[in-house]
């Protein structure tokens, strides 16, 4: 079975959240296993890998008794698009998107340095429980958990309106929302989009992040899963950090450099931590001991990405001077590891996660 297939059934499930183990039991085809399992692996390709929206194009169809249980029975539709927002420094374009129920969310489309390759950051809930202290949708408050075919249909309508020539190569749950709170559908939605007849990405290319769910973590390391799990650390200082991300309270510093021991012992890589750098408040040598101490026996990598000081109303964050942060990467060096500076997109519009959904729900709100 598919990862994820346990999960309980809507009437109609949508397609673009399925893997071909999960559609195959589902069709009319119940005497032959194997040609049910190549029907589905020929539908979802023609649905996600290719983009077309009319089963009745593909090439090799399946026969009209499935066709019509397909359309009866199932449904693939997108979302809709809201707003485009394109960045002129970055190249990057932000999209809102509007759900069925009225939930607004955000992916963005991110150019890597190839060319014509891209990425895509998606969100994997409406809203966010978890109440970072820095992060525009900390404050939107948890709406509801975003179903795979929710991610994946992000997915597909960035990468189809791409021009001709490019590509989107790699997937990042970073947007709105805490991926590990939504465990089922996020692993579920990855694995779609890895899969052959899904989005054909490779598995290293697909990173999900997290504040730092310990039992999630454990759980996820347990299971073995081939995707990059990128931890937002951000302070290595018990009281800090639970300041920051208040979820930091229920498991201790300790219990979360535990589960990252277990996760680098199941895949064997690097464990990569995010540090959000905010000028005065963490970016002193201080915290690269602390790190040291907390995670040296663990190999790292520590992606440190600016505040993005337009998404915070309080006036509290600000990103680090050159100087400043120049001073924190050579403290640093102590850890041996791998340092890299990660840009976070959309600055030049302001369109940070959960920003433009922000907006919306205040215009609609308004009298």
């Amino acid at each position: 079975m598919g990862y994820g297939a346990t999960m309980s059934t809507p009437a109609r499930p949508n397609l673009l959240g399925l893997l071909p183990e999960d559609l195959a039991p589902l069709l009319p085809i119940e005497a032959d296993p194997v040609q049910a399992l190549g029907v589905a692996r020929r539908v979802l390709a023609h649905l996600i890998s290719f983009g077309h929206p009319d089963l009745h194009s593909m090439k090799r169809p399946p026969k009209l008794k499935v066709l019509r249980w397909l359309e009866a029975n199932t449904t693939w539709e997108r979302l809709e698009v809201v707003e485009r927002v394109p960045d002129s420094v970055d190249h990057s374009v932000r999209y809102l998107f509007r759900h069925a129920d009225g939930a607004l969310t955000e992916a963005v489309c991110i150019p890597l340095e190839r060319p014509n390759r891209y990425s895509v950051c998606l969100s994997s809930q409406a809203g966010c429980a978890m109440q970072c202290a820095f992060c525009a949708t900390g404050r939107l408050g948890l709406t509801r958990h975003l179903k795979a075919w929710e991610m994946v249909a992000a997915w597909l309508t960035v990468r189809d309106e791409l021009p001709a020539g490019s590509r989107v190569s790699g997937a990042v749950f970073m947007g709105q929302g805490e991926p590990l709170h939504n465990y089922d559908a996020v692993l579920q939605a990855a694995h779609v989009l890895r899969e052959p007849c899904g989005g054909r990405i490779s598995g290293k290319a697909i990173s999900i992040s997290t504040v730092g769910l310990v039992p999630r973590i454990h759980q996820y390391a347990k299971e073995g899963h081939p995707f990059r799990l990128v931890v937002s650390l951000t302070s290595a200082d018990p009281d800090k950090r639970k300041a920051l991300l208040p979820v930091a309270g229920k498991w201790s510093l300790e219990e979360l450099a535990d589960a990252l021991r277990a996760y680098h012992q199941s895949c064997g890589s690097r464990v990569t931590i995010a540090w959000v750098l905010m000028s005065g408040i963490n970016t002193g040598a201080d915290e690269a001991e602390r790190i040291r101490d907390l995670l040296g026996d663990i190999p790292l990598r520590v992606n440190l990405i600016d505040v993005n000081g337009s998404a915070d109303p309080t006036g509290r964050f600000f990103p680090a001077p050159d100087a400043e942060r120049d001073a924190f990467f050579d403290a640093l060096q102590i850890l041996g590891a791998p340092v890299v500076r990660r840009y976070s997109v959309g600055r030049s519009e302001s369109s940070a996660c959960g920003m433009l959904a922000a907006q919306r729900t205040s215009e609609a709100a308004a009298p």
